[in-house]
């Protein structure tokens, strides 16, 4: 089997396409990944062609918010998305591949389905796409609209409206006209059922996978964190690619929030979510830019972070507690169902983290622990990547 896969986003986008493309490769398949340059995702080893955007740039730019998106959209969105758009098209045109296993955002997917008469699978990262009355699609509103929550995932094909004239480009570059979207022949979602249940009005071709993860080698610790976490007795906090508001005045509330709970606090400060002053520093407190979760997570008492679906799986199968401060699109999704299946506490609205929000956040987060140890242990018998393959493999 010849797999093109075209992902677009930030890190959180890459990896997951990565792991299935990596697992492809191993079961004898070949796999090219089309993906944006300087993600942060191990991409070693991959036949890899660049879209020519980088999300990364533009967030350290801009940081993240929808009101610098909207000022933005003539100057940086539209340009980033054309390449996503255009790029990705010409890459599969190139490859001539089998099947193309697509984010939602690589609008033209389905364009170059027709033109190369070959399936199209759709990979919702997150549950946005395929409208269901058991939730509202992520990244709209967080409480239940009952009925009228299938009304919410109509976002996705209203984009494709905002992006005509680079699709209408695809068209002529791949020979077919352009006419409404025709739906993919399956649908994946790289979620785990720990975390989000399968609901009851999904078609039958809409499959929830379990997350995509790779076994690639675990790269030990730097001195000073192996120590650190050797340690014990501390919180973990990171807000990856969200740079937004005031970061110093964030790090000072978590730190404090982390102090008073009574804990060493270890702190990544990713693209801008944190940015730690010298006054804070201390023996309890460590600043890095980034860790490996899988070699992190499992000593923390509790895991501060944004709520994208990447540190919600990785927080979630390290059976460590996330105390989630959701900024934008899903994160506010992911916080909800968290503590709706008693998983964690209530989200923290990002506007609203205080460190006595924090210390008594983290207070009663012990609560949680026996319910994620539960789904930690659910989440280890997961073979996400290998039930996408069958899932890409039947639809041929």
């Amino acid at each position: 089997m010849r797999i093109l896969l075209a992902t677009a986003g930030s890190r959180g986008d890459v990896e997951p396409f990565a792991a299935l493309a990596r697992r492809a490769i191993a079961e004898g398949h070949q796999a090219r990944l089309v993906a944006p340059d300087n993600s942060g995702a191990d991409l070693s080893g991959l036949d890899v062609a660049s879209m020519g955007v980088d999300y990364s740039r533009m967030i350290e730019d801009q940081g993240v918010s929808l009101g610098a998106a909207i000022r933005s959209f003539r100057s940086v969105v539209r340009p980033i998305m054309r390449g996503v758009i255009v790029e990705s098209a010409r890459a599969a045109m190139e490859y001539r591949p089998d099947v193309i296993v697509s984010h939602p955002k690589v609008l033209s997917a389905t364009l170059v389905s027709e033109a190369l008469g070959i399936p199209h699978v759709l990979v919702e990262i997150v549950p946005s796409v395929t409208p269901t009355l058991a939730f509202p699609a992520a990244g709209t509103v967080t409480r239940s609209l009952g009925i009228l929550n299938p009304l919410t995932y109509g976002a996705a094909a209203a984009s494709a409206a905002l992006f005509r004239g680079d699709l209408d480009e695809v068209a002529k570059l791949v020979g077919v006209p352009r006419r409404p979207s025709a739906p993919p022949a399956a649908t994946v979602l790289p979620i785990s059922p720990a975390i989000l249940g399968r609901p009851d009005d999904w078609p039958d071709n809409v499959h929830l996978t379990g997350a995509w993860n790779t076994e690639s080698a675990r790269v030990p610790l730097p001195v000073e964190v192996a120590e650190f976490v050797a340690r014990g007795g501390f919180v973990y906090a990171g807000f990856g690619s969200m740079a937004a508001g005031d970061p110093v005045a964030r790090a000072k509330e978590v730190v404090r929030g982390i102090r008073d709970y009574g804990a060493r606090a270890m702190l990544a400060c990713g693209l801008g979510g944190l940015e730690v002053p010298s006054d804070l520093l201390g023996n309890d407190v460590l600043v890095v830019s980034s860790v490996d979760h899988r070699l992190v997570l499992p000593h923390a008492e509790a895991a501060v972070h944004h709520g994208g679906i990447g540190t919600v799986h990785a927080a979630t199968r390290a059976s460590t507690v996330s105390v989630v401060v959701p900024f934008i699109a899903d994160q506010p999704f992911w916080g909800a169902r968290l503590h709706a299946r008693g998983l964690s506490p209530a989200p923290i609205p990002r506007k609203r983290l205080t460190a006595a929000q924090l210390t008594s956040t983290l207070e009663n987060a012990g609560r949680y622990r026996t319910a994620v140890a539960a789904a930690s242990l659910s989440m280890a018998d997961e073979d996400g990547t290998g039930a996408a393959l069958a899932v890409i493999a039947n639809v041929l």
